[in-house]
């Protein structure tokens, strides 16, 4: 938001924003609650999710710069339609539902991008349920790491820059971690992926891609 509005918004933004420390595992977003404002992470991992049952599906993931709880600004619906939880400690910055749509009005520039935002979100939204149905678990896993890689950049030693457990990539993906796990090993077998602490390096982007490919 910041990158994007008129620089004389930016002292009223402040003025208007609060900012809140999420600890690993704590959720500050609750699906079904009402939808009182949104969301930018300045610091750690978010993950949106939604929940089944028992079973958690997760949406996205969110890292520094990324808007959460979006998708409670509707026309009608006035509750969040999803959860949001931190992986791992994080600090959020949160601005009230009726001072993000101000905020949108005055600033085109901005609204701009969040329609970009909105359209590339949906994009992989429908990418995800086109890959549930057409592609095996290992190609979903294989998309899932490009796509990983992606929106959380490669660090300077190749790996990509978030730390993630096999029960959330399971989650991410519509799998299990029994099924993740073994494609894991698979992958690394074949010499493309390689693994350590929770990080995922690339060695062979392309047959990576072809796994990944309907």
């Amino acid at each position: 938001m910041c990158n994007h509005i008129i620089p004389a918004w930016k002292e009223v933004i402040n003025a208007n924003r609060e900012v809140i420390k999420v600890k690993k595992g704590e959720q500050f977003i609750q699906e079904g609650t009402p939808s009182s404002g949104i969301y930018f992470v300045q610091q750690g991992l978010i993950k949106v999710y939604k929940q089944w049952g028992a079973k958690e599906s997760i949406v996205r993931f969110a890292k520094k710069g990324s808007i959460v709880g979006h998708r409670g600004l509707s026309s009608a619906e006035t509750r969040f339609p999803i959860s949001a939880a931190a992986l791992e400690n994080s600090e959020v910055c949160f601005v009230h539902m009726d001072f993000f749509k101000t905020v949108l009005k005055g600033n085109p520039a901005f609204t701009y991008e969040m329609l970009l935002f909105y359209a590339d979100e949906l994009q992989i939204s429908e990418q995800k349920s086109n890959n549930q149905v057409l592609l095996s678990v290992k190609g979903r896993l294989a998309w899932c790491i490009l796509q990983l890689a992606h929106d959380m950049g490669i660090e300077e030693d190749g790996y990509i820059g978030t730390k993630l457990s096999k029960t959330d990539i399971a989650s991410y993906i519509g799998s299990t971690y029994e099924s993740i796990y073994r494609m894991m090993l698979e992958l690394e077998n074949e010499k493309i992926i390689e693994t350590a602490n929770k990080r995922i390096r690339i060695l062979d982007r392309i047959k990576l891609r072809d796994y990944s490919l309907i």
